[in-house]
């Protein structure tokens, strides 16, 4: 296998239909918005998909989720101490075996703290925080259990109605954009192979994603701009890769209710040039 010899860049939409996409903790759970109003999933909620899909394609990881642990290890220490000894393996032993066995380590990078230094990996995928094309509005539904959480008091036959609340996104089209470095896949060993199960990941980003915050088909992948370039240096930046792609709101529209209510395409005066430098674009559709 060969390592990645070629940076790419990626840009990904995707779409959320009454379900919550990411909670917020500090905020009862409610679907993440910024102070305007914009929807927000996070790298790290989007990393943990990810890391859910290689598992899926038959990929060891080391960040398991507690409902994905495979090898019976309930913390990352237990993992990390079935693999290495703290006292023989120094720093270079423990950084190439974790990223040989670890596709999400050799991807993401990871800092381990569980010998008597912290040793950092770096990574070459970097993925940024998903966002909406427009305002989303963020419905809050009131709910209640009616049969029994706990024994009814003496005399009843039912004990108290639990009275919650469940939030969800009514409707947003997210975009997401990426890349993957060529000089730290070097030092990771991360491969050209490697690319294709990130974008396979990405491409199939919500299957067995499902849950009652995300019922089955309520979010989805639309399109992935998938960039590469002819070197590892790149022709031209992330930044402008990425500004590659445009989003706009159809002029009759008021506010979007499908993925069609926008005009997402590629500048073509702009990607013509990068491609006359070796650039080169893959259209993918979701899964």
């Amino acid at each position: 296998m060969n390592i990645l010899d070629k940076k790419i860049d990626f840009v990904m939409f995707f779409t959320v239909k009454n379900a919550n996409p990411n909670g917020d903790p500090l905020m009862g759970n409610m679907p993440r918005t910024d102070y305007d109003g914009y929807g927000e999933v996070s790298d790290v909620c989007i990393k943990r998909k990810i890391r859910n899909r290689m598992q899926d394609l038959g990929y060891d990881i080391f960040v398991q989720s507690k409902d994905r642990i495979i090898d019976g290890h309930k913390s990352l220490e237990a993992r990390f101490n079935d693999q290495f000894d703290k006292k023989k393996d120094d720093d270079n032993t423990v950084a190439q075996k974790a990223c040989e066995k670890w596709m999400d380590v050799r991807s993401f990078g990871q800092v381990m703290t569980f010998q008597n230094r912290a040793l950092g990996i770096r990574g070459p995928v970097s993925i940024s925080l998903a966002k909406s094309l427009s305002p989303v509005d963020v419905i809050t539904l009131q709910i209640t259990r009616s049969t029994n959480g706990v024994e009814a008091e003496v005399g009843k036959t039912k004990s108290k109605d639990t009275i919650g609340s469940k939030h969800y996104v009514d409707f947003g089209v997210y975009k997401l954009t990426g890349s993957i470095n060529c000089y730290f896949s070097e030092k990771t060993g991360f491969t050209n192979e490697d690319a294709e199960v990130i974008k396979e990941a990405l491409r199939t980003l919500f299957i067995n994603d499902m849950s009652s915050a995300r019922p089955e088909g309520s979010m989805e992948v639309k399109k992935i701009y998938w960039f590469t370039h002819p070197n590892k240096l790149g022709v031209v930046s992330s930044a402008k890769i990425h500004r590659l792609v445009q989003a706009d709101l159809k002029s009759d529209i008021q506010k979007a209710t499908l993925y069609e209510d926008y005009i997402i395409k590629i500048d073509e005066e702009q990607y013509n040039g990068y491609h006359k430098l070796g650039l080169n674009l893959e259209e993918l559709e979701g899964i």
